[in-house]
Order: C-alpha cells, then sequence, then structure tokens
C-alpha cells in the first residue's frame, strides 16, 4: 500500500467546496482545510505508486475549484 499527501491549492474561497468534493472518492482517507500557501491537505492511498499518479491526475485534479496539487509520498525506511 502507498499512501501520499496531497496539498492543494484552491480558487478563493473554494477550500469548503473541494474538501466536501474530494472526501467523496474513493481512496481519499482523510481531508483537513488548512492555512499557509495550500488550502486543502489529503492523505490518500493505492496499490502502487502507478495507481497513485493515475489516482492524483484522473480524480483529484478533476475537482472543481481546485487550481494546483503537490503531491508528497510517504516514505517506509
Amino acid at each position: 500500500m502507498v499512501q501520499a499527501y496531497i496539498l492543494v491549492q484552491t480558487e478563493v474561497g473554494m477550500a469548503q467546496d473541494v474538501s466536501s468534493a474530494v472526501a467523496k472518492i474513493d481512496g481519499v482517507v482523510r481531508v483537513d482545510m488548512v492555512t499557509g500557501p495550500y488550502d486543502v491537505v489529503v492523505l490518500t492511498e493505492a496499490a502502487t505508486v502507478d495507481q497513485l499518479g493515475a489516482f492524483v491526475v484522473s480524480r483529484v485534479q478533476r475537482v472543481q475549484g481546485i487550481t494546483r496539487t503537490l503531491t508528497c509520498s510517504i516514505l517506509e525506511l
């Protein structure tokens, strides 16, 4: 299992709508609205790195109101 945090920037005033929409996507473990340069942080999981990448591009980035994402994979050392 591969997990990652997706840091999300949204259009002004869209953080709550984006959070609600993203929380409904299968593979999303947790969604938090935050302060700082990003508006929403999403914890996700997938079976493989390739599936995680496809998930971000085909599911998360298509949510209306998202302007930019940054995916940070969780390492198990």
